[in-house]
């Protein structure tokens, strides 16, 4: 109980012995986690009941799609299956009018192809249907990869801990709200962390599938080089190549240079001009530009920070806790990129499950207290966003465990 069972009387609550029980982490008991869990789970399924409940047609409380970013996926897909531009924002916007009403916002779609790969089959269902689908299956995924990822990772800790801990996670609440694709992008890293000593072929395919997000593969093949996964590597690579063909043969191949000017659209309204809100982006650049830094600094801020990531990890990577590695991998690819959003948070559950398993026995002392806190950030990450809250426990934690693996060695 809070570290402090023992005391007796108000003299034993005093600064010193709560500062040593956070210091400690004594007070994060597995009974205390799986009780947060449990609350933070029902709080995202109340939420999703409230949405349900006061939908008007496909339209939420507030006149956006339920689902609010899926509908850009669903409208995209439905666009790409017509031979149309999905690209083009004014199509784009067309689409999604003409299925949700004149009064719906534009939602942005920025991925690459083979993206629509998923997009265009779920179009063809009706769109209730279709995002059902989505968030259940993507969430499924997820859920399937934590599961390798205790195995080979953290046998000792139990499954219903990881199970309530997995689905209470904050950032689920951020995802499934915004029919995103966080549960993709976490379970296909997960997975891939899990067969990488043991199917590296089949982590390589993860690794490849992942690539629907570009911007958070930037250290995946510095990652696989530097450890010598090199079929890991090579499978990665393969499964991009015929993505890119697949994508290229279904629906053409000038889609992929629409895309490529649709990014360069995308990077000047998201990044440059505040297009989503630099509040709703967690990254080095983000912050920056929130306190007003002209474009040159923020840029060369997340260029710095990019960098330093990508050091550390090829440091990491060439010899180490596989652990750490993979831990470090995740929460870097978070920092490495400018442009990820609060719901890309996702990433950091295998990074937290990862990091939770070093816990028994680890030297550093603010272990407990410090996942604790960036298992907080994604609820916090908007409201905050000044505060630069994810990069500095970020940084914080990769620092921490490089300096336990140092010890440890």
């Amino acid at each position: 109980m809070l570290g402090l069972a023992g005391a007796t009387n108000s003299r034993d609550w005093d600064m010193t012995n709560i500062a040593a029980a956070i210091r400690e982490g004594t007070w994060l008991t597995a009974d205390r986690v799986q009780r947060l869990a449990v609350v933070a789970m029902l709080g995202t399924v109340g939420f999703l009941l409230f949405l349900v409940l006061t939908a008007k047609g496909m339209s939420d409380y507030t006149g956006r799609p339920l689902g609010t970013d899926f509908s850009s996926f669903y409208a995209a897909g439905r666009l790409a299956r017509l031979g149309a531009d999905p690209y083009d924002p004014a199509a784009l916007h067309g689409m999604q009018q003409a299925i949700f009403g004149s009064g719906t916002p534009y939602f942005a779609f920025a991925y690459p192809p083979i993206f629509l790969l998923l997009a265009a089959p779920l179009s063809g269902l009706p769109y209730l249907a279709s995002l059902a689908v989505w968030q259940l299956s993507s969430f499924a995924l997820y859920l399937w990869a934590m599961t390798l990822l205790r195995r080979r990772f953290a046998p000792g800790l139990p499954a219903r801990l990881l199970y309530s801990c997995a689905t209470g996670f904050t950032a689920v609440f951020v995802n499934v709200t915004h029919g995103q694709n966080g549960f993709l992008t976490a379970g296909l890293f997960a997975a891939g962390l899990a067969f990488l000593d043991v199917r590296p072929l089949l982590a390589g395919l993860c690794f490849g599938l992942a690539a629907f997000k570009p911007q958070f593969g930037l250290l995946v093949p510095l990652a696989l080089a530097a450890g010598s996964h090199w079929r890991s590597f090579l499978a990665a690579a393969a499964t991009l190549a015929v993505l890119v063909a697949v994508s290229a043969g279904l629906f053409g191949t000038q889609i992929w240079s629409e895309f490529m000017s649709g990014a360069g659209q995308a990077r000047q309204v998201i990044l440059e001009s505040n297009g989503v809100g630099y509040d709703k982006l967690v990254s080095v650049f983000a912050w920056f530009r929130l306190w007003h830094a002209p474009l040159a600094a923020a840029y060369a801020a997340q260029a710095i920070a990019s960098l330093s990531v990508a050091a550390l990890t090829i440091h990491l990577w060439r010899k180490g806790d596989m652990r750490l590695q993979s831990a470090v991998l995740c929460i870097g690819a978070l920092l490495a990129t400018p442009f990820a959003l609060d719901y890309d948070l996702m990433l950091l559950a295998p990074a937290l499950l990862l990091l939770a398993g070093r816990v028994e026995g680890a030297p550093n002392p603010f272990n407990p207290t410090l996942l604790f806190l960036l298992a907080l950030m994604p609820l916090f990450a908007r409201s905050a966003a000044h505060l630069f809250l994810l990069p500095l426990a970020s940084w914080t934690l990769i620092w921490a465990f490089l300096a336990t693996a140092k010890r440890a060695s």
